[in-house]
């Protein structure tokens, strides 16, 4: 007994030595990560799926960064938990950017993970295009007002008059056979299908709109004091992305665990259209890489908010953005 109890104490010790040898190693592992937030713009869902997906493989990890992913939602303002120091990153669009910059916020864009932005118009399928809206009935969200319907209204020749406000709910839409009403490709449709309602949608990027969908946005002195930590969070999210649209079930499982109220349904169906309208991996991302930016592109953006009178024309809108970290990044979709 005292020998087997000799021998058994001896492995003991050897195991808790191999214990604190190992898991001090990984605790100073863990201690070496660079912290950084990333805070989205909505709930979790399908169009934050490579940020969850980098996470969930390891991604982040592997680039040294131990990050925390932060919901948005109605009440919260994320550029200003960016602002706050309370994010590091945020997933805004083009126009916050150079509103940003026209009101001196220290702001910029250091990516695009989605080529086009994802608003578009639902009708009846009597309606064939958008030059089929004058006449109709349009609801339309009050921020609206402050994006794409007024390039909708000169475009196609539409009028205040039309609009009714839309409260994000597809039942004053369903019957009114006259009506049309703004919505995501991968939101109402999914409703209206549950439903069995025929409908069409058109994409606003389709016929000319400018703007990015989604950009990564970060703060003038994260640039300054760490250009490394920004080019790695890119890095693993572009490959986040590039992963989620090859299998997104590791991404799926987190967005469920922090917005239990997203189904596999809705997921699925959001790939999809992220998928269909190539929001990821078209336009300039199919020849440069998923994430790039092109000066063209929000030179775009600042000429339509300077034409809507959303934005002053002496605003520097090279201000809002850099794409020295999505140069040579170079990751192609499939």
């Amino acid at each position: 007994m005292s020998r087997l109890g000799g021998y058994a104490g001896t492995a003991v010790r050897g195991a808790l030595f191999a214990a604190l040898l190992f898991g001090g190693s990984t605790l100073a592992h863990a201690k070496e990560l660079q912290k950084v937030v990333f805070m989205t713009s909505w709930y979790a869902q399908a169009e934050h799926g490579g940020f969850y997906q980098a996470k969930a493989t390891g991604l982040y990890e592997k680039e040294g960064l131990d990050v925390t992913i932060k919901m948005g939602g109605p009440q919260i303002n994320g550029m200003q938990l960016l602002l706050a120091g309370e994010a590091d990153f945020y997933n805004g669009f083009d126009f916050q950017v150079l509103s940003g910059v026209e009101k001196n916020l220290p702001v910029k864009a250091v990516a695009a993970m989605f080529q086009h932005d994802v608003n578009g118009m639902i009708t009846h399928k009597d309606v064939t295009g958008l030059d089929g809206l004058k006449g109709k009935t349009l609801f339309i969200a009050t921020s609206a007002r402050a994006s794409w319907w007024p390039w909708l209204k000169t475009k196609y020749g539409l009028s205040d008059d039309q609009v009714k406000p839309y409260t994000f709910n597809v039942q004053p839409f369903i019957v009114d056979p006259n009506a049309a009403q703004q919505g995501f490709p991968s939101s109402e449709p999914f409703t209206l299908e549950q439903q069995n309602i025929p409908y069409n949608f058109y994409l606003f990027a389709d016929q000319g709109y400018p703007p990015y969908g989604i950009t990564l946005v970060t703060r003038d002195d994260v640039i300054k004091t760490k250009p490394d930590v920004v080019r790695r969070f890119i890095h693993a999210s572009v490959l986040g992305w590039k992963s989620y649209l090859e299998n997104p079930a590791p991404g799926n499982a987190l967005i469920k665990q922090a917005n239990p109220k997203m189904t596999d349904a809705l997921l699925a169906y959001g790939v999809q259209s992220i998928k269909k309208f190539k929001f990821v991996t078209g336009g300039d991302a199919a020849v440069d890489g998923i994430g790039t930016m092109k000066d063209d592109r929000w030179k775009a953006s600042y000429d339509y908010m300077v034409s809507a009178g959303l934005l002053k024309a002496s605003t520097d809108w090279k201000n809002a953005f850099t794409t020295e970290f999505v140069k040579g990044l170079d990751v192609k979709p499939n």
